[in-house]
């Protein structure tokens, strides 16, 4: 800490600089303490404040710019800020009414012609507001103005509006022209020409457009870029909105018990003050649990996504399918189907055929065990179109198992043999286990209905055998292993070998993390067990969380001061909701309020006493990552070559671990 607060910032404006956001965020927190914060500090403060990870300083910050940039009368600048408390509160809390506010104050103060920067985020964030709410044309408008406005005014605003446009040519079944922008988009994105925050929001549409789109195999290439940029660059919640990705991919290809670890993770990371973006991970974790045969794990993750607001079906319909009350799975489909409900987010496709399309695979399978079979028809035809329009080979085969489905229930064993064949064709070329061997269980059903038992039986073998793999976790891919690899700890140094070179490394803490973590590449360890001495991990994770303390307050005064101007803010949404008789949006705004006063009651206990959180993981984090970030470049000073490798293997966080490339494994001899 330095002693001059003005030293302090200009220390403090050099480390968000250099990406230093934890240093950067403490120094201006002490200049700003003392005064010093002229308005043209702010926005760089609230983006550090992002960067270390605090989303409520980034938007009281942001305020903060647009209030004294108002005072002051700059308009465009005020209104930029606006337009940043704006993007916030989207893409961090889901919550519309606020967001509808801030972008109505931009807008008071921008004339409709303007080719500013502010002009062009604006466009970004209006775009973001009419696609999760449902208007498709106003969002195309919008998106199209942000590249033709950032074009020349913001590269970043102009990258992100090409996503935003590559997503809605998609939604209108133009896929050719919207998978070359996306690719467009994913060059940018990998350029290293944006900044951090915009890179991130890139890499993250880019990968949910192919996920929506079930484009698995583009999806994962685009998630491994992510994960390689996010380990050194990503902030805020972007680290959290990598983890589900990857546990997406990593359940789709059967590795349930990493998906696992990778959803709780995020669950950990998504845990914004208004908690809305929980119920994503939430989401991932009830499918993950589903495919292990976890039903009771999988029912409680989907039913706290759904008390979020997330939609928690089909995940929760299957559960209840699978204990046998087809009944309840039945009504819950059907209903969601006809009066779809769920939290705006950009991360899932808005109400169209694409996020009808799981609910209709369920849909049919629920129908024929409810013994309704014109009904199942129906739902598989309707997903027959969705996955001959977006030329999807995931969804083709999902329209072939659910096929399969309604030609067993009309007594059509060669018919179901055909569609369910083709099924785990696909399953299999899209690379996917579980569905595989859901696709070969029906399969058996239609030997066995044709009276070809021994082909049945086979299959059947076959299918149970990959889903009890499954419900064990999944396995880890092998290959040859590299035994020329040290890393030992001599005295009052370290010896390290790697690649043929030898160095010595004077000691350090980073240097026990890193051979904690090389020890066991692919473990996560939690950083409260990390720090623990070797063999008192537990004992001595529980004596620091003693030793931290809780983490105080579940909503301390001044989140709840925030939560009450968000209040007013849905209040103000919701009377011009109806002075206008937008009954839709003042249903929205409802849901939101009704929310935000369970948040408060949450965190209130009896007679008014305050609740506190349990978590004391922060400060063990960021010593830890700070730490580990030392030892590897006291290490690339002496060694480049494993240097750049454990930049690029070692992962810090709540979760740490070593991820080298299954595909060229490393032991380490510690």
């Amino acid at each position: 800490m330095e002693a001059n607060p003005e030293n302090a910032l200009a220390a403090a404006h050099i480390a968000a600089a250099t990406g230093d956001w934890p240093g950067a965020f403490e120094r201006f927190t002490q200049a700003d303490a003392e005064g010093l914060l002229t308005p043209l500090d702010l926005p760089v403060f609230a983006n550090a404040a992002y960067g270390a990870g605090h989303l409520d300083v980034t938007i009281e910050t942001w305020e903060r710019a647009y209030v004294e940039f108002l005072e002051a009368g700059d308009e465009i600048m005020a209104a930029a800020a606006a337009v940043r408390v704006a993007m916030h509160l989207l893409f961090d809390t889901a919550l519309m009414a606020p967001v509808r506010g801030w972008l109505a104050r931009a807008e008071q103060l921008l004339d409709d012609d303007g080719t500013t920067a502010a002009h062009a985020w604006l466009a970004v964030v209006r775009n973001y507001e009419r696609l999760l709410i449902g208007d498709i044309d106003g969002a195309r408008v919008w998106a199209r103005r942000a590249i033709a406005v950032g074009s020349t005014s913001d590269p970043a605003a102009a990258a992100v509006g090409t996503v935003a446009e590559a997503r809605l040519r998609i939604l209108d079944g133009d896929i050719a022209t919207g998978m070359a922008m996306l690719d467009q988009a994913g060059v940018t994105a990998v350029s290293g020409a944006l900044d951090p925050l915009s890179t991130g929001v890139l890499f993250c549409e880019l990968v949910c457009a192919l996920q929506g789109l079930a484009q698995y195999d583009r999806a994962e290439e685009w998630t491994e870029a992510m994960e390689r940029w996010s380990r050194t660059n990503a902030i805020g919640s972007l680290h959290g909105r990598c983890r589900v990705h990857r546990a997406e991919i990593l359940r789709l290809r059967g590795r349930c018990d990493e998906a696992e670890t990778e959803a709780l993770a995020a669950c950990e990371e998504l845990r914004p003050y208004l908690r809305r973006e929980l119920g994503w991970p939430l989401s991932e974790l009830g499918r993950i649990r589903l495919h292990k045969g976890d039903l009771a794990g999988a029912e409680d993750a989907l039913i706290a996504s759904d008390q979020l607001g997330w939609q928690a079906h089909p995940g929760l319909a299957l559960v209840w399918l699978d204990r046998g009350d087809a009944a309840t799975a039945l009504s819950a489909l059907r209903d969601t189907l006809a009066r779809p409900s769920f939290v705006p987010s950009k991360e899932q496709p808005p109400n169209t055929a694409l996020w009808r399309a799981p609910l209709l695979e369920a849909k049919v399978e629920v129908e024929v065990v409810a013994g309704d079979p014109d009904r199942a028809r129906e739902a598989a035809d309707e997903l027959a179109e969705i996955a001959s329009r977006y030329e999807s080979t995931a969804l083709r085969a999902s329209a072939a198992t659910a096929q399969g489905r309604v030609c067993l229930a009309y007594s059509d064993p060669e018919g179901a043999e055909r569609a369910f064949t083709d099924a785990a064709r696909l399953w299999n070329q899209v690379g996917a286990p579980y569905e595989l061997a859901r696709a070969r269980l029906g399969l058996a059903d239609a030997y066995e209905a044709s009276g070809r038992e021994p082909s049945a039986a086979r299959e059947r073998a076959a299918a149970r055998a990959a889903l009890d793999q499954l419900a064990q976790g999944g396995a880890m891919p092998s290959g040859p292993a590299t035994d020329h690899s040290s890393f030992r700890h001599d005295g009052d140094s370290w010896s390290v070998e790697y690649d043929g070179q030898t160095v010595r490394v004077r000691d350090a803490r980073g240097m026990h993390y890193l051979a904690r973590l090389l020890a066991e590449p692919g473990r996560e360890f939690h950083v409260l067990d990390l720090v623990a001495p070797e063999g008192e991990h537990s004992r001595e994770a529980n004596a620091m969380r003693a030793a931290l303390g809780d983490a105080g307050e579940l909503l301390d005064s001044k989140a709840k001061e925030v939560y009450r101007r968000r209040l007013a803010e849905i209040d103000e949404d919701i009377e011009h909701a109806r002075a206008v008789g937008d009954a839709e949006r003042e249903a929205q705004a409802d849901a939101e309020r009704d929310f935000l006063l369970r948040e408060l009651s949450r965190a209130v206990g009896l007679g008014g006493r305050e609740r506190r959180a349990g978590s004391a993981s922060e400060r063990a984090r960021v010593a830890a990552t700070r730490a580990m970030r030392q030892a590897i470049a006291r290490i690339n000073d002496h060694h480049h070559a494993l240097g750049e490798h454990l930049q690029c293997t070692i992962r810090t966080g709540t979760y740490c671990a070593y991820e080298p490339d299954p595909r060229v494994p490393l032991r380490w001899h510690i």
